[in-house]
C-alpha cells in the first residue's frame, strides 16, 4: 500500500521527507482523521514505491503529488509538508494556489542546499556513491532525534531509510540541492503555519524564519527542546499546534472564498 485516505471531512494531504514515507505519519493519522480526510501517500523512490528509483527535482515531486490528488477528485485541500516534503508542498503552493487552503510547513525550507546542515549535501551524495547508503542514512537519520538512535523511533525510521535504493538516495538530495523558493515566496495564498524545532540540524533557524518573513500570510510555532522529527517526539504538542491552525477561523475563512471563487 503506497497510498492512504482515512477519515471526513476537509482533506488533509501528507506529504513525507527524504528517507521515509507514508508510515512516519502513524502518529498523526488517527487523531486527524477523526476531524479530517487524511490523504498520506509514498513519494516515488520511498517506503512501498521503493521499488521505483525516486525523482531527482521538487518540482517533479510536486507534480506527482497534484496528479494523484487529481486522480482521486481532490480539487482543494490542507498540504502539510515535512522537510523534503516541505519543499514539495512550497512548490505545489506556487503551482496551484487556488487549491491549498491551509500550509503547514514542518523543519523545512526555502533553501534547498540546506546552509549549516550537520554535512553538506555533496559530502553526503559523495558518501553514498563511494560507501554505500548504511552508513550514510545511518548518521543522517539519527540526527533527527534528540537522543539519536536511543529514541525508541529511531529504529522503523532507519528500516525506511535502508530501503531506498542508492540511486533514490542520491537523485534526493540532488532534488533539493537543485531547488529554491526564497525568491517566490510572496507566490503562496494559502493561510501559512511555519513549525520548526528548534533543535533541528538539517534546517538552522534562517530556513524557517525565511518562511515566516517571506510568506504574506505566516504565523510561526517553535517547539523548544525538540529535533527534526518533532512529530514523533513531541506528538501531543505537534498534533495539538497543527490542528489548532487548520480549524482557525482564518483558514476557515480562506476555504469559504475559495469554494466561492472556484
Amino acid at each position: 500500500m503506497n497510498c492512504l485516505r482515512v477519515g471526513s471531512g476537509p482533506t488533509l494531504v501528507l506529504v513525507h521527507g527524504f528517507l521515509s514515507g507514508l508510515a512516519y505519519w502513524e502518529k498523526q493519522i488517527e487523531l486527524f482523521s477523526s476531524s479530517f480526510d487524511v490523504v498520506a501517500m509514498d513519494l516515488p523512490g520511498y517506503n512501498g514505491k521503493a521499488d521505483e528509483v525516486g525523482l531527482d527535482s521538487v518540482e517533479g515531486f510536486a507534480r506527482y503529488v497534484l496528479s494523484r490528488l487529481d486522480a482521486m477528485g481532490i480539487e482543494k485541500f490542507h498540504l502539510m509538508g515535512h522537510s523534503m516534503g516541505g519543499m514539495i508542498a512550497q512548490e505545489v503552493a506556487i503551482m496551484a494556489p487556488e487549491r491549498v487552503v491551509g500550509l503547514v510547513l514542518y523543519a523545512t525550507g526555502p533553501v534547498g542546499s540546506l546552509p549549516g546542515r550537520f554535512e553538506s549535501i555533496e559530502q553526503s551524495i559523495e558518501r553514498a556513491q563511494t560507501e554505500g547508503t548504511q552508513q550514510v542514512a545511518y548518521d543522517t537519520v539519527r540526527t533527527w532525534f534528540s537522543d539519536g538512535e536511543d529514541d525508541p523511533e529511531f529504529k522503523e525510521g532507519i528500516e525506511l531509510a535502508n530501503m531506498v535504493q542508492t540511486q533514490t538516495y542520491v537523485n534526493g538530495l540532488l532534488a533539493m540541492a537543485g531547488w529554491r523558493a526564497l525568491e517566490r515566496l510572496d507566490q503562496i495564498e494559502a493561510k501559512t503555519l511555519v513549525l520548526w524545532p528548534d533543535s533541528d540540524r538539517s534546517y538552522l533557524w534562517p530556513q524557517p524564519e525565511s518562511l515566516w518573513q517571506g510568506i504574506a500570510d505566516a504565523n510561526l510555532a517553535v517547539v523548544p527542546q525538540a529535533a527534526h522529527n518533532t512529530h514523533l517526539e513531541k506528538t501531543h504538542i505537534f498534533n495539538m499546534l497543527v490542528v489548532d491552525f487548520l480549524k482557525s477561523e482564518k483558514v476557515k475563512l480562506r476555504h469559504k472564498a475559495l469554494v466561492k471563487a472556484f
